[in-house]
């Protein structure tokens, strides 16, 4: 099973190689074809890139002038291979839990309708970046939350949804994931944690004015494609958020 997953980066020295050895550490788990957007990074990213090449790791890396996330995310899909069966993202400051692929990857192996697993995040404060879990007693919250990279896409779902909208400097990840559920995608909710979402003073979240800004576009977006096309699905399953117990991992399938 071919799973590309598209990592932008922009300016990610400090992490984009944590982030890569969490995702090629589950190279026996999937057909991993990793696919990197260096958004016109002005500091060492695109070097330790490289070097992952240079020792045989399945990446490609593709430069660009600074475009932002969203024009970086559609740069990847447009370089998505034609064998590619499922698709996925995982931002540059992350990390991907380790058996993540191989367990949601299970549930389309088990149902072949299946277009999307769209699982957990871990959100915390900080990383050991020499085992790549959460550090013991960190600020550590567990939720089904709007995040791009809980999901396990089908690439014909990919291809039916289309491009992030450029319209949008941030809530592109939002407003893609509300074009998958308004379009009725056939979905599960796994048990799984599928990132360690690294919380940090750089992150782009970090303006929560422009955030919230960005997201009610996204919002408003989604609004007037309902109301102009009833038949689309709506958002009451997605944006219903469980929250499990802090420091309690959930089960795996």
């Amino acid at each position: 099973m071919k799973l590309s997953i598209i990592v932008p980066v922009y300016n990610r020295e400090r992490y984009v190689g944590s982030t890569l050895r969490s995702i090629l550490r589950q190279r026996d788990d999937a057909d991993l074809d990793i696919i990197v957007i260096d958004d016109g990074s002005s500091d060492g990213s695109a070097d330790i890139v490289r070097a992952f090449i240079n020792e045989g790791a399945p990446i490609r890396l593709y430069s660009q002038p600074n475009a932002g996330v969203t024009k970086a995310r559609n740069t990847g899909l447009r370089r998505l291979p034609a064998d590619a069966e499922f698709v996925s993202f995982v931002d540059s400051d992350d990390i991907s839990p380790v058996g993540r692929f191989a367990a949601d990857l299970a549930f389309f192996k088990a149902d072949p309708s299946l277009e999307l697993t769209y699982s957990f995040m871990r959100m915390v404060d900080q990383i050991d970046d020499d085992s790549l879990e959460p550090v013991a007693g960190c600020d550590d919250r567990i939720f089904r939350g709007v995040h791009l990279s809980a999901g396990i896409y089908r690439r014909s779902l990919v291809d039916r949804i289309g491009e992030f909208d450029e319209d949008l400097a941030q809530a592109e990840d939002t407003d893609f994931l509300f074009r998958v559920f308004e379009q009725r995608a056939r979905y599960v909710f796994p048990d799984t944690i599928a990132i360690y979402y690294r919380r940090h003073d750089h992150s782009l979240t970090k303006n929560i004015a422009e955030a919230r800004k960005e997201f009610l576009k996204a919002m408003q977006k989604s609004m007037k494609r309902r109301k102009a096309d009833p038949t689309l699905g709506d958002l009451r399953g997605f944006i219903q958020i469980t929250h499990p117990s802090a420091n309690t991992a959930p089960s795996s399938p």
